[in-house]
């Protein structure tokens, strides 16, 4: 029997479609069967012999090598105000050695988590709320957090960049004499003793500004702003604008781990704080004379010391030029929550503009040595963490001297970020 034309057709294509079908399946098959047969062969072995090497068992062979801990921050976008830094700052100063103690740190961490870390609208009753519930016995800390999944990050990225601002030290008050006593008749006059500095205890800001009291400056909030020396980027620091041979002061106590030139910063100084997790950058130091007497790599510095004079050095990469127009300090400060963010892609740099307005009700006053025409400040002052840091390097062989540090340590040559 005859099929009409068009069944012809129909049936014809029917079978090519058949016929796909059972290639692709055909395909898919072979494939499976493929895999199978590799995933069932033992892994290539690579061994590289070393002279010296010790020999490894084959269990060591293929044992893995644990897994480098990865659980750090990796971005902190600071954006606390002034005026929350203060009012939290107030509430844990007034607060401290009282029955219930507010720390500054984890009041702005639950602030942080209820604005979503943006304190642009930041009010003063926002943060009366918190502190006056913790008071009253309302509630605490952990009755706030709870249930707040941020709350950890906000607080750890908080302490990294404020942790050592606030705390207990000893301030040198004044200088006093004691009273001669009286001689007896035809005796001479008792000589007076020396002058003993009189100290006192305290608990709340130890930080600095790092310009020197009764020194003018001008600054804005220029964090960000773009550069193009060497090659375009953004302004990761604060510049503050100033005269040259202003008296530069260590904002937190710490040591010095960078001392130099720099071919974008000039001369430059790199502060580590003891804690590890902040290091503060002061470059554009002044030409010639560019840090203060007997600095060096490895020094320990004190907050509220003189650590060098504001200047215009810079942006050139030969030494101790003078390339920058404005004379004026740039201020940095870097967050390391892992040895691995010091230098390169996973730096971390803040912007520190409402920290050098919260910073400014505190500056250290200096007095000037005619004959060295050195610089220093008028009164002394200890902090605890120093001495803590002191007594760990002495107690511990393994840590460096400061010959050991300068001897290890170089300037670097690349360009750092935050500049």
């Amino acid at each position: 029997m005859a099929f009409p034309p068009v069944k012809k057709a129909v049936a014809a294509e029917l079978l090519l479609l058949l016929v796909l079908c059972l290639l692709f399946g055909w395909r898919r098959l072979q494939a499976a069967a493929k895999d199978t047969v590799l995933s069932q062969k033992e892994p290539p072995l690579s061994l590289e012999f070393r002279p010296g090497a010790a020999s490894a068992t084959s269990n060591e062979l293929f044992e893995e090598a644990p897994d480098e801990p990865d659980d750090f921050i990796k971005w902190v976008d600071f954006n606390v105000t002034c005026e929350a830094l203060t009012d939290a700052s107030r509430y844990d100063i007034e607060t401290h050695g009282t029955a219930t103690e507010l720390n500054w740190i984890e009041l702005l961490a639950i602030l942080a988590c209820k604005n979503g870390g943006d304190f642009s609208r930041y009010r003063t009753s926002d943060m009366k709320a918190i502190a006056d519930a913790i008071l009253s016995g309302e509630e605490s800390i952990e009755t706030l957090s709870e249930g707040l999944s941020s709350y950890d990050y906000y607080h750890d990225a908080y302490q990294a960049v404020l942790g050592g601002m606030l705390g207990e030290y000893q301030v040198q008050v004044k200088a006093v004499r004691e009273t001669p006593t009286e001689p007896a008749d035809n005796a001479s006059p008792a000589p007076s003793s020396p002058a003993e500095p009189l100290w006192e205890t305290r608990y709340g800001l130890k930080c600095f500004l790092p310009i020197a009291k009764n020194f003018p400056y001008s600054d804005y909030d220029d964090f960000g702003v773009s550069r193009s020396y060497g090659y375009a980027r953004r302004h990761l620091g604060h510049d503050m604008m100033g005269q040259v041979g202003t008296p530069v002061i260590a904002v937190e106590s710490g040591y010095v781990e960078a001392l130099g030139w720099n071919q974008y910063g000039g001369w430059r100084i790199g502060i580590r704080s003891f804690d590890g997790m902040r290091y503060y950058y002061y470059a554009h130091l002044r030409q010639n004379r560019p840090y203060s007497e007997g600095l060096e790599i490895g020094s320990i510095v004190t907050a509220g010391d003189v650590i060098g004079y504001l200047g215009r050095t810079g942006y050139s990469a030969k030494e101790n030029t003078n390339n920058i127009d404005a004379p004026h300090l740039h201020f940095g400060i870097q967050i390391i929550f892992d040895e691995s963010q010091k230098e390169g892609n996973g730096e971390i740099w803040i912007d520190c503009y409402q920290i050098i307005r919260f910073l400014y009700q505190n500056r250290c006053e200096t007095v000037r040595n005619d004959e060295t025409k050195e610089w220093t400040r008028l009164l002394d002052m200890t902090d605890p963490a120093e001495e803590e840091y002191r007594r760990n390097r002495s107690a511990a062989p393994s840590l460096p001297t400061e010959e050991e540090s300068r001897s290890s340590q170089s300037a670097p040559t690349s360009p750092p970020a935050a500049e």
